[in-house]
C-alpha cells in the first residue's frame, strides 16, 4: 500500500557532501515520523536521524553537526544532507517511516536502501 524509495547514494571522496532523498508513495493519509538509518557490513542497523511531521529533528551523536534531516510534507519526502563525509560513513542508508494509509491503518515502512561509499 505504501512504498519508500531512497535515492542519492553514490561514491565520493572523504570530506565530500551528499544528499539522500526518501519519497513515500501509495495510499497515504498521513506520514508521521520519518527516520534515516544506516548499516555497514558486519554492523547492526544504526538510527541516525528522526524528523517529526512538524519538523522537529533529533540526531545520533555520530552524525550530529554533519548531517541534517529535513522533509517536504507536500511531497511526502524526507532528505538527509550529509557533509564532511568520512570513510566510516560508508554504509547502506535506509529510510523508515510511520504512515497512516487511507483506510486509517498505521503501517511501519522501510525503504530498499541506497549505498553510500566514502573512499579516496
Amino acid at each position: 500500500q505504501v512504498q519508500l524509495v531512497e535515492s542519492g547514494g553514490g561514491l565520493l571522496q572523504p570530506g565530500g557532501s551528499l544528499r539522500l532523498s526518501c519519497a513515500a508513495s501509495g495510499s497515504i493519509f498521513n506520514v508521521y515520523n520519518m527516520d534515516w538509518y544506516r548499516q555497514a557490513p558486519g554492523n547492526e542497523r544504526e538510527l541516525l536521524a528522526t524528523i517529526t511531521n512538524d519538523g522537529n529533528a533529533n540526531y545520533a551523536d555520530s552524525v550530529k553537526g554533519r548531517f541534517t534531516v529535513s522533509r517536504d510534507n507536500a511531497k511526502n519526502t524526507a532528505y538527509l544532507q550529509m557533509n564532511s563525509l568520512k570513510p566510516e560513513d560508508t554504509a547502506v542508508y535506509y529510510c523508515h517511516a510511520v504512515v497512516k494509509v487511507i483506510s486509517r491503518t498505521t503501517l511501519v515502512v522501510w525503504g530498499q536502501g541506497t549505498l553510500v561509499t566514502v573512499s579516496s
